[in-house]
């Protein structure tokens, strides 16, 4: 086996999150005939095809399901080692952001981790939903930022949250019918996700409560109020965790990603930032 280039490694992994070689182009920033010949070479180079494709899907062949994990730590690894290398004593300014379900479980390592390796830069944290954070990427008001994937390509995907359904430990509100809801605003992945879960099932609802606040989602269904759904990792001790034994339909997990402004404009603390990001929570692949 010949060596396996970055360049090559990084269509590979664009083109599996994207789930198309147009999809990788737009990360990668080349033209869809060099993407498709970066990726013919790593075939090449590896000695087995990688992706099945055709006009409308994109399929990881076993010796791909192999490769994607190494190569993304690859590619975390080589990001971390530019960045550290660009400016070694970093002490400018990167403004994060993060939705407050996806802070609970892993802010305090991610900036732990940062802030250990660059003491002196200046962080600004800003904490809002995915649906407002993807807009403030996109308009250089935020650096960096930790999102719900609200489609295939949009960012680098770091790893699959479960979805759970929650409610009060000292009601039965998910005996009622119609089902109360308490739900994120309109737009939002989950709520998408929530209500086609209840359709397929035919299960009937109302919404209880509605509204972008982790918060008020927990406390609807503390209260009794309402069943909410909410990510696996900001489940808090004081709610119980229901299924299809309590008359609910499976849920979906959802795609974390992390996006960035133009590659062109990242400064070197950005990309040390988004260095950190990849090296302590991606398991995609």
């Amino acid at each position: 086996m010949s060596d396996l280039r970055i360049d090559w490694l990084r269509v590979f992994v664009a083109a599996v999150d994207g789930g198309s070689l147009s999809a990788a182009t737009r990360v990668v920033h080349r033209s869809q005939a060099a993407v498709s010949m970066q990726l013919k070479k790593l075939e090449q180079a590896v000695g087995d095809p990688l992706l099945l494709r055709d006009a409308r899907r994109l399929e990881l062949t076993a010796q791909g399901r192999r490769l994607l994990p190494h190569a993304r730590r690859v590619l975390a690894a080589h990001q971390e080692a530019q960045a550290a290398v660009l400016e070694p004593a970093l002490s400018g300014r990167v403004c994060f952001g993060i939705p407050e379900d996806y802070a609970i479980a892993y802010l305090q390592r991610l900036l732990g981790a940062f802030s250990a390796g660059y003491p002196a830069v200046e962080l600004t944290l800003v904490c809002a939903q995915s649906t407002a954070l993807i807009p403030q990427v996109q308009a250089g008001g935020v650096d960096v930022a930790i999102v719900t994937q609200d489609r295939p390509g949009r960012g680098r995907l770091l790893f699959h949250e479960p979805l759970v359904w929650v409610a009060s430990r000292s009601t039965e509100v998910w005996r009622e019918d119609p089902l109360p809801l308490a739900i994120y605003e309109k737009g939002a992945v989950v709520r998408a996700l929530t209500e086609s879960a209840l359709a397929g099932a035919g299960r009937q609802y109302r919404l209880a409560y509605h509204s972008p606040s982790l918060v008020g989602q927990i406390v609807a269904a503390q209260s009794g109020l309402a069943v909410a759904v909410l990510a696996r990792c900001a489940v808090p001790e004081s709610l119980q965790v229901l299924d299809s034994r309590h008359g609910l339909p499976p849920l979906p997990s959802v795609p974390v990603a992390m996006v960035a402004g133009h590659p062109q404009g990242h400064s070197a603390e950005s990309q040390a930032l988004q260095a950190q990001i990849l090296a302590q929570l991606s398991t995609a692949g």
